[in-house]
């Protein structure tokens, strides 16, 4: 291939899969940029060229200038860079959701007690980016990296029978001691499931993420649910949307329970009943309260607390 052969394919693609195929695309894409670099171009059309071909190689292997695509979300993508991870909201419609985030973390840091603002992501900074080519604007909140971290449903994938509920105990610990801290700074979560559950397995640490879904107002209704956990919600936020904190403590047995499966012993099953009743005015509402009452179950079935190391099978 000639290097005018080489410009004139790049000048006509309308998509990555127009210059990469799919035996050996970084191949394809070395031997354009070999042939349009401006290093060796002198500044002709070449290098015109060669940007159009490296935006859409960023754009095959998910990557743009806001960095590269980590994962997608219920309402934005989130992108690793130097800087930190980078949410962007998918559609200019959920921008309001991305901004009710920052309200949330905002109140933490001003208002909650800063010996726990480790279970809450560190908000860096808030941005717009506007399309080039539409010209719609999406919000994006840019957050410190949680290198190490790995998502409760991460998690149970790793242990298809179930985690062993003395790891567990260990998490729901952690997540009851986050909600209080939350619940106290006057803010609900509201979406405590498993993707927004993030422990670190050596350290023993977890961050609830995603409060894109939270009350921080009372009376204030939820603005969305997550659909494809539509069945984990309590029926009070289902029916009315109305959320306090009876329903983060309800979320949070859910995901414990789902955690443990059939390895659950009875008396952790009786616990995360009674942190589940259909009656939200029976419902437990102080997480802290709740957290010592964990704690007398799980020293009278398993004695004194001790450190247990806990490790997940490497990524696939």
């Amino acid at each position: 291939m000639t290097t005018e052969e080489a410009i004139s394919m790049i000048e006509t693609a309308q998509s990555p899969a127009d210059l990469f195929g799919d035996d050996a695309p970084r191949r394809d894409y070395r031997r354009l940029a070999r042939l349009t670099h401006p290093d060796t171009s002198r500044g002709d059309p070449r290098a015109a060229a060669f940007d159009k071909l490296t935006t859409l190689w960023r754009r095959r292997e998910g990557t743009s200038d806001l960095g590269r695509l980590v994962a997608r979300g219920d309402i934005a993508n989130l992108y690793a860079s130097a800087r930190g991870l980078l949410k962007l909201a998918r559609r200019p419609a959920d921008n309001d959701l991305l901004d009710r985030e920052v309200t949330a973390l905002t109140r933490l840091r001003n208002r909650g007690d800063e010996r726990y603002q480790a279970y809450v992501p560190r908000l860096l900074e808030t941005q717009s980016h506007r399309d080039p080519d539409s010209g719609l604007v999406r919000r994006a909140n840019l957050f410190g990296r949680l290198d190490g971290f790995r998502s409760l449903a991460e998690v149970r994938a790793a242990f298809p029978d179930g985690v062993d509920p003395r790891d567990a105990a260990w998490m729901w610990r952690r997540l009851l001691a986050g909600i209080g801290y939350a619940h106290r700074a006057g803010v609900v979560h509201a979406a405590v499931l498993p993707e927004h559950v993030m422990i670190h397995p050596g350290q023993h640490g977890l961050v609830l993420v995603d409060w894109c879904y939270s009350v921080t107002s009372p009376g204030d209704r939820v603005p969305a649910i997550v659909g494809r956990y539509q069945d984990w919600y309590p029926p009070e936020l289902t029916a009315t949307r109305a959320a306090h904190p009876g329903t983060d403590i309800y979320l949070a047995a859910r995901c414990m329970t789902h955690l443990m499966g059939e390895r659950a012993p009875r008396p952790l099953t009786a616990f995360a009943a009674g942190c589940t009743l259909v009656n939200p005015r029976r419902r437990p509402l102080d997480a802290w309260r709740l957290l010592a009452e964990l704690d007398d179950v799980l020293e009278r079935h398993y004695g004194p607390r001790t450190f247990r190391p806990f490790v997940l099978p490497p990524v696939a």
